[in-house]
């Protein structure tokens, strides 16, 4: 076997211009024309509204390459785009070979008779789809979500590239995967599916399928390699077109999610011999552990929730939407970062909502490290499909490949049909109205897809809808059985105290928007559109009304703002708070509930939006708070009539000792009452450890100045301090903190220690001109006690010296957002301290 790739050497043209950009692959129109400098930024301003212009022509896509004589002497050769994007025609050498119409699928097609020693031209016209949408949408219109461009569901390209309540009208089109050129004679594979037996060993169980050539006799040999480099081989001889291989692993290293475990991983090369002569290799990672989804009848309706290993976890992440509206600028290295982005944030789980793409196979690679469950959805989302013969081929071979390319990642958790199909068709009035649509619903995600998973991937659980009770519109929207996606905290204007009324089984998405920070306000705006409801404010926010939706919030909680910046700062603490509030009630009923998915984990361009990291990877407040909230031990206070609630929840393996020392205490730091208790929490348990009679004894007055501080200590290690308003905190009497800072150098890292002379909530500490990763952030702090907060330089994005991280140092707390809090960020007195 050989193998070549075609991704250099292109030129990309508009069909009717003569002028042609080179590029290379991955590829996409609005990229090459951007950095050919064809036209100006597409996320600036207004930008975006020149791409419809853009994705409403056709374009032309063309390489010359050269093969070796001993390529054309094999038996076959294949040429193999891993993404075109998405309606094609395919010619090599002058001939047609083949046509997309999908950009999830993979597509191969047989060229040795076409190609040539010397050289040979591929040729890829890709179509507008825009064309091909708006003309579908004339014959049948099809429902859709009203933010996106109308009849985007006829063609399987990734819906949120037409527009969604978070993303910009950018339907870019290109070669965005790789291109190969591969060569096999006698034999290949062309399928390895793994499956676990779990006892004391481990039985590995492969089924290998393979294409005859012109070998008459094949063997399969199989090499399995531990994470200590240790290995182990298992030949099969004389086999035929599938073969079914076992092997047994006797002291198996089990992949855990994070916080549960280590995540090794082991290595699988299945060879295919003619002859005795290796002919073809595939290799593949995966991990040992078993996941199920238990779904069953219970005290409180019907479960859901994930059991790894025999382990029943809580889980905790968001929801993951694509990185970039310009494919080609994804890279490993941003989805790293982000992803250890959710493992310092105590993510278990990460769910790939529906209505994007297939990620890319490092996006697995990189939660199978790192211990990331992944929740993948099918690539469907929030609209009605024609089920028509054409269209059903292509889905059903979209599924197949997808499954076959992720069904061994260690991390893969569950398949999902859809995002809120299901629930749309019983509570969206529009859908209701086409009863051929609502057919072709069952048959799509209660028949083909699972019949389609029972041949290729039977081992992960399938669930048709997300929100669900189990399929068949059997009560979507169920709070007790299934998962559920509850939105009347935002787009319903209920107050955070909304969520205490519902013990959800698994809430798997819930969320609040804020405003990115305003150096990434900066990189799409000038001065004059820093106002929120501004013509430029608003292009960067797709929620319609969403703005005023902040400011309600806004006025329900905190003073009104004294500046733009202020009003971005209030935004992100709302935006904390609100999904804090949900998670810490969902965390202290563990057990009914069994996870939390907030809406969403990241942003693909610069926008107002629900993240907790925007399009630059710049943490809001809610990550810094998912890194609290999502804590492996959480402690948590709550208001039931006159008294306070203290509990802890524990979703360690192992018992603590829980220590909580509560303080009663006024704004000025002076302490009315006090006290501590200890309790024995036991592993994956969430208990009340007390119950404190507080708020009978205080006056609406005093409710004013006085809050609730509690220290958390685990086994002798402090471990959290956290507060507690008796009142909203716009009616809370804040006063000026003076917050100090002394700023310590060692040789990794930036030491900022905080002090203050009055309380102070929500501190931030940011740089001027520099991001940084800080240790702790949008925290509180009381009179008499101090906070040390690291910046590591490491997670510096561009290196600085003491001096220019003190003089770009900026602090503030909520008492600098309103008008009384004088100059604001800059308000601390920031010194060197002494080591």
């Amino acid at each position: 076997m050989d193998t070549i790739k075609l991704n250099s050497n292109w030129t990309m043209t508009h069909e009717r211009s003569s002028q042609s950009i080179k590029t290379e692959v991955p590829s996409s129109v609005m990229n090459d024309l951007l950095n050919n400098g064809d036209i100006p930024d597409p996320f600036y301003r207004d930008n975006e509204d020149q791409a419809l212009e853009i994705a409403a022509r056709d374009y032309l896509y063309e390489t010359v390459f050269k093969v070796e004589e001993a390529m054309l002497k094999e038996d076959s050769v294949r040429l193999t785009f891993e993404g075109i994007d998405t309606l094609s025609e395919i010619t090599l050498n002058g001939s047609l070979i083949g046509t997309t119409d999908n950009m999830h699928r993979t597509y191969s097609f047989e060229v040795k008779d076409l190609l040539n020693q010397d050289e040979n031209k591929l040729s890829i016209r890709l179509k507008s789809p825009l064309d091909y949408i708006y003309e579908k949408q004339k014959k049948l219109p099809l429902f859709g979500v009203s933010d996106a461009e109308s009849g985007y569901p006829h063609l399987r390209k990734g819906h949120s590239m037409f527009g969604w309540d978070w993303g910009p009208r950018m339907p870019d089109l290109g070669i965005w995967r790789s291109v190969t050129l591969s060569s096999y004679s006698k034999g290949r594979i062309d399928d390895v599916y793994i499956t676990q037996e779990h006892n004391d060993s481990v039985k590995l169980k492969l089924r290998i399928g393979m294409e005859k050539l012109s070998g008459s006799q094949f063997d399969v040999l199989v090499k399995i390699t531990d994470p200590a480099g240790e290995s182990q081989s298992v030949k099969k001889e004389d086999v035929e077109a599938i073969s079914h291989v076992e092997a047994f692993i006797h002291s198996p290293q089990l992949w855990w999610p994070n916080g549960y475990g280590e995540q090794p991983l082991y290595t699988i090369e299945v060879t295919l011999l003619s002859e005795g002569q290796a002919v073809h290799q595939e290799t593949l990672k995966t991990g040992l552990r078993t996941i199920r989804v238990r779904h069953e009848e219970d005290q409180w309706g019907k479960s859901f929730e994930f059991e790894v290993n025999g382990l029943s976890l809580f889980a905790m992440g968001a929801n993951y939407i694509p990185e970039d509206n310009l494919l080609p600028r994804n890279s490993r290295d941003k989805t790293e970062r982000l992803i250890k982005n959710c493992v310092e944030a105590n993510y278990n789980m990460i769910r790939v909502w529906g209505g994007g793409i297939y990620p890319e196979k490092y996006f697995y690679e990189l939660c199978d490290e790192h211990g990331l469950i992944v929740w993948q959805d099918f690539m469907f989302a929030c609209s009605s499909y024609d089920l028509n013969e054409q269209f059903r081929d292509t889905v059903v071979q979209e599924v197949v490949d997808n499954v076959k390319r992720l069904r061994h990642h260690a991390s893969l958790g569950i398949w999902c049909g859809n995002n809120e199909i299901e629930e749309a068709w019983e509570h969206w009035g529009d859908m209701s109205k086409d009863p051929i649509r609502k057919a072709d619903y069952i048959k799509l995600f209660e028949y083909i897809i699972p019949e389609l998973l029972k041949e290729h991937d039977p081992e992960t659980f399938y669930w048709s809808s997300s929100p669900s009770s189990g399929g068949g519109f059997d009560e979507p929207r169920n709070p007790d059985r299934g998962d559920v996606h509850y939105w009347e905290v935002w787009h319903g204007l209920k107050p955070f105290t909304e969520y205490e009324k519902y013990h959800f089984r698994f809430c798997s998405e819930f969320g609040f928007q804020s405003f990115p920070s305003l150096k990434t306000v900066k990189t799409f705006t000038e001065p004059d559109d820093r106002n929120i409801f501004s013509y430029i404010m608003e292009k960067h926010q797709k929620n319609g009304a969403a703005n005023g939706k902040i400011l309600y919030y806004l006025s329900e909680n905190f003073l009104y703002p004294k500046d733009f910046d202020s009003m971005i700062y209030a935004s992100q603490l709302l935006q904390a708070e609100a999904i804090k509030y949900g998670v810490e009630h969902w965390r202290r009923n563990r057990g009914r509930c069994m996870g939390s998915l907030y809406w969403q984990l990241n942003d693909c361009w610069p926008v107002a939006s629900w993240s907790s990291i925007d399009y630059y990877g710049r943490w809001k407040a809610l990550h810094y708070f998912a890194k609290n909230f999502y804590a492996p031990v959480l402690l948590s206070v709550r208001e039931e009539g006159n008294d306070v609630e203290i509990h802890v929840t524990n979703d360690s393996l192992k018992a603590v000792r829980a220590e909580v020392e509560w303080k009663l205490k006024t704004h000025t730091g002076n302490e009315l009452r006090s006290g501590s208790l200890t309790h024995e929490v036991q592993q994956l348990t969430a208990e009340k450890c007390a119950t404190l009679t507080l708020l009978g004894q205080l006056t609406e007055q005093q409710k004013q100045h006085t809050y609730l501080e509690c220290t958390l200590i685990v086994n002798g290690v402090e471990v959290k301090t956290i507060t507690h308003l008796f009142v909203k905190p716009k009616h809370f009497q804040f006063t000026e903190p003076a917050i100090k800072a002394a700023v310590n150098e060692t040789s990794d890292a930036f030491e900022i220690e905080l002090t203050s002379q009055s309380f102070a909530k929500f501190i931030e500490l940011d740089l001027s001109d520099n991001d940084c990763v800080f240790s702790d952030n949008y925290f509180d702090l009381s009179p008499g006690k101090s906070v040390r907060v690291k910046a590591e330089k490491s997670r510096l994005r561009k290196e600085m010296t003491l001096d220019s991280l003190k003089e770009q140092l900026s602090i503030r707390s909520i008492y600098d957002m309103s008008e009384h809090g004088g100059s604001g960020q800059k308000s601390a007195k920031i010194q060197a301290g002494v080591r």
